[in-house]
């Protein structure tokens, strides 16, 4: 549980430290006012990184050279972490506990945040690389060695890339071996992840939709085997010859034209396309329920109840699913909410629940 949240020169905030010691805390507020910056702090301190940017110095606010955030999260009774985070001379420095971090990938676990977001509009009904971006989001939210994985693969890829590019064509087989390998351990860890995401994700569908059927669908660009009328994933040596027999096409296309960067992630309903003939509304619902099976996902992986931070969401469902949605949302250890004045937020608070108006980065109770 957060017990405070502490700014400097972070966005359009006030220079100050928040309470967010409560189970429940609603931020009210008009368009523009700093709502979703306490938010992104929050995120912030959980992962290294924003959820709105890239670039660290666009946070900073408008006429000062540096931020810094400070986070207290109380684990259990006798287990306190404190993050801090400083950003100063374009140079990012992030603390644990008083220790310097050298990797982003040694704050996981330390405060287990699920960010339900606008932009999440695209694991439904975005390119490819959008759906693969979220199971390979919601790995890392529990293994460190899946980060490695991933940085591993991406740094081969970009190496035989540029090999194809340059026509150097005889360091192949060296990059090859890397390449399979890793991907194949991607490829194993995604097929687990998504079947473990089909037994959540297709009943909470239905008990709000009452639509039966709709599954996430994997399809990887390295095609599985069928042995004994189960489809298991290529061994080390047929990938390798698909590579070879490949080859001339990778060197007249100048790229790497199969692996798990090409994997294919749909949402099917009863085996056929789903996204392609479902309203907005349906990809809306979609793109919320995947987080909350991904929330179900972390507790189920970890033991860890998650830290829900939903940005302006729940405004896009009805009423009715609004309702179902909200009585579907895992155990959590705490729920940050963002409201606009005129929405109805008084019908899901608890009398625990604390409300803060927000206005031109300040907060009143």
């Amino acid at each position: 549980m957060f017990l405070y949240q502490t700014f400097y020169n972070f966005r359009n905030l006030k220079n100050d430290t928040i309470d967010l010691s409560s189970r429940e805390v609603y931020f009210v507020g008009e368009n523009g006012q700093g709502k979703s910056n306490i938010l992104e702090s929050i995120y912030y301190s959980a992962y290294g990184v924003s959820f709105r940017t890239h670039v660290d110095s666009q946070i900073i606010k408008n006429g000062e050279l540096n931020f810094s955030l400070n986070s207290m999260y109380q684990k259990s009774e006798n287990d306190v972490q404190n993050v801090s985070v400083i950003f100063d001379n374009n140079k990012k420095s992030i603390k644990k506990n008083g220790k310097k971090l050298t990797d982003r990938k040694e704050l996981i676990n330390t405060i287990p945040c699920i960010l339900f977001c606008h932009d999440d509009m695209k694991f439904a009904t975005g390119e490819p690389e959008c759906r693969r971006f979220f199971i390979d989001q919601s790995l890392t939210l529990f293994d460190s060695s899946y980060i490695d994985d991933l940085r591993n693969y991406k740094k081969v890829l970009k190496s035989r890339n540029t090999i194809l590019k340059n026509h150097q064509y005889e360091m192949l087989d060296v990059y090859d071996e890397q390449f399979v390998k890793l991907g194949l351990i991607i490829q194993e860890k995604r097929k687990k992840a998504i079947f473990q995401f089909n037994q959540i994700f297709g009943n909470i569908y239905k008990e709000i939709t009452g639509i039966d059927g709709v599954q996430i669908s994997y399809h990887p660009s390295w095609k599985e085997i069928s042995v004994d009328n189960n489809f298991r994933i290529p061994d080390y040596q047929t990938v390798k010859q698909l590579l070879i027999n490949q080859r001339e096409k990778d060197k007249n296309f100048e790229t790497t034209l199969s692996g798990p960067h090409r994997d294919r992630i749909d949402f099917t309903l009863n085996h056929h396309l789903f996204v392609p003939t479902a309203s907005t509304g349906q990809c809306r619902l979609i793109s919320l329920l995947l987080r909350v099976a991904q929330s179900i996902y972390l507790n189920r992986s970890t033991g860890l109840k998650p830290v829900l931070l939903m940005d302006d969401v729940l405004l896009e469902l009805d009423p009715d699913k609004r309702a179902k949605f909200t009585a579907l949302l895992p155990e959590y250890d705490q729920l940050f909410c963002t409201f606009l004045p005129g929405e109805p937020y008084e019908r899901y608070m608890h009398d625990s629940t604390k409300i803060y108006k927000i206005k031109n980065g300040e907060w009143y109770e």
